[in-house]
């Protein structure tokens, strides 16, 4: 074995020890595409299931957990609304991010042949990506399921001898199932860009009460961060959103992303989602306090490398 080899194993379990107490939350069960994001970035961590997304945003907040991984947005499905809206409602800070290569597989029990199979359960996100797959297959029914991993346990922990599901192999690893068919997606560039998220500390007086303040992040934003995720409304005027983007542009502050949202109980207002290409340095933090001037409110989501 050469000494790279060596290094990379040695630094792959250094890793592993590292976060081998950080209990992580996912949306979703043990072998879904959530818990294999969440081993790829915190290699060792113990991983917490949960039925729904507001509960893994209250396992952070009240501190059960120590992080979540979330998915925030897929190559061909677009965001995640839900975790969108959540990120700015709830007090936590991206940290990180990971993109991970989406491949479908079609999981069942053990013994079960491809012509057997006539029902095949998956998230509706999932099955909407194997369109071709069914195409292929007219004698097989696609029926939607809360979850990909889910679906495989539901069909391995009642043998369903006429089913199948369609998950990534950690599920059929997780749940002893067996792939029938791999890569069945219709499109191999798919992807999903998932978060790391913490707990945002509290404001600890008054002039730091504003959600996503210096004062509350600056100690969680990690080494080599050079991507910010904020999140900002402007009031419904002639040249608002131009002169909040050109807060960007006059200082070369190159954007990844911007997206609109609709305001949750308040009807026709909207939140725009934004990345930009810089961490903390004095062009992000100038472009920010002049967002503050021309924006009603700002929330920075997180500060962290880009994947």
């Amino acid at each position: 074995m050469n000494k790279d080899s060596t290094k990379r194993r040695l630094t792959h379990k250094t890793r592993r020890m590292k976060h081998s107490s950080i209990k992580v939350a996912i949306q979703g069960e043990l072998g879904s595409f959530s818990h294999e994001a969440a081993e790829r970035m915190l290699p060792g961590c113990t991983v917490v299931p949960c039925a729904r997304s507001v509960e893994v945003f209250d396992r952070v907040g009240r501190g059960s957990v120590g992080a979540a991984v979330i998915p925030i947005e897929n190559s061909l499905a677009g965001t995640v609304a839900e975790h969108a809206d959540l990120l700015v409602a709830r007090d936590v800070f991206i940290q990180a991010e990971f993109m991970l290569r989406i491949v479908h597989n079609l999981i069942a029990a053990p013994g079960t042949k491809l012509n057997s199979v006539r029902r095949v359960f998956s998230h509706p996100v999932a099955l909407d990506q194997c369109r071709d797959f069914f195409r292929k297959h007219t004698q097989i029914e696609p029926v939607p399921f809360y979850d990909t991993a889910g679906s495989v346990k539901h069909v391995i922990d009642d043998n369903l001898p006429d089913a199948a599901a369609i998950a990534g192999h950690q599920a059929a690893n997780e749940y002893s199932g067996k792939i029938l068919q791999a890569g069945i997606e219709d499109d191999n560039r798919n992807f999903t860009r998932f978060f790391l998220i913490r707990k945002l500390p509290a404001a600890r007086n008054a002039k730091r009460k504003q959600k996503g303040s210096p004062a509350t992040y600056l100690r969680l934003i990690p080494h080599g961060a050079n991507k910010t995720s904020i999140a900002f409304k402007v009031a419904n005027v002639p040249g608002a959103l131009f002169k909040s983007l050109s807060v960007f542009a006059l200082r070369d502050i190159s954007l990844s992303k911007i997206e609109s949202r609709p305001m949750r109980g308040r009807p026709w207002e909207y939140v725009f989602y934004v990345d930009f290409l810089r961490g903390d340095d004095e062009a992000a933090r100038n472009a920010l306090r002049h967002l503050l001037e021309v924006a009603d409110f700002v929330k920075v989501l997180g500060i962290y490398p880009a994947a």
